[in-house]
């Protein structure tokens, strides 16, 4: 929905609405699509936020996750993300990412963990959407 002032003529409107559709989708243009995109974001991510130190083996889309959004196995360097975050934002797609990447260099949820998180700027934004995304599906029966 797009609130617009009582007074613009049906070209003001048509104009704003196209022009904040297209601001709403850009993020979702950028996420990864495929699992080479994959693979670049996570060199990127490891690169801006880790040092450099994780470096996964693999990384690739996986459609049979449905109560988790990734998980990584630090013992031979994977990580899969779930494929119900393609059409997500491409900053909540890098938090799942990078914090799966982080799970390769401290494997539990520990305060080492949270702390290696810390640096990107979108981690609690994206947490929030995640959890909303989550209370919307489990209220609507999706």
């Amino acid at each position: 929905m797009v609130l617009i002032p009582a007074w613009f003529s049906a070209a003001d409107e048509r104009h704003w609405v196209d022009r904040m559709q297209t601001r709403l989708d850009a993020p979702r243009r950028r996420a990864p699509r495929s699992d080479v995109d994959l693979v670049e974001r996570a060199d990127r991510l490891s690169a801006e936020y880790l040092g450099a130190r994780a470096r996964p083996s693999t990384v690739r889309w996986v459609g049979n996750q449905n109560r988790r959004w990734g998980s990584a196995t630090p013992a031979d360097g994977s990580i899969r993300l779930s494929d119900r975050l393609r059409d997500m934002p491409a900053w909540v797609v890098d938090y799942v990412l990078l914090h799966e990447l982080t799970h390769l260099l401290q494997p539990g949820h520990g305060p080492e963990f949270w702390t290696l998180l810390e640096a990107y700027p979108h981690r609690d934004r994206a947490r929030g959407y995640l959890e909303g995304f989550s209370a919307g599906r489990t209220t609507t029966g999706f």
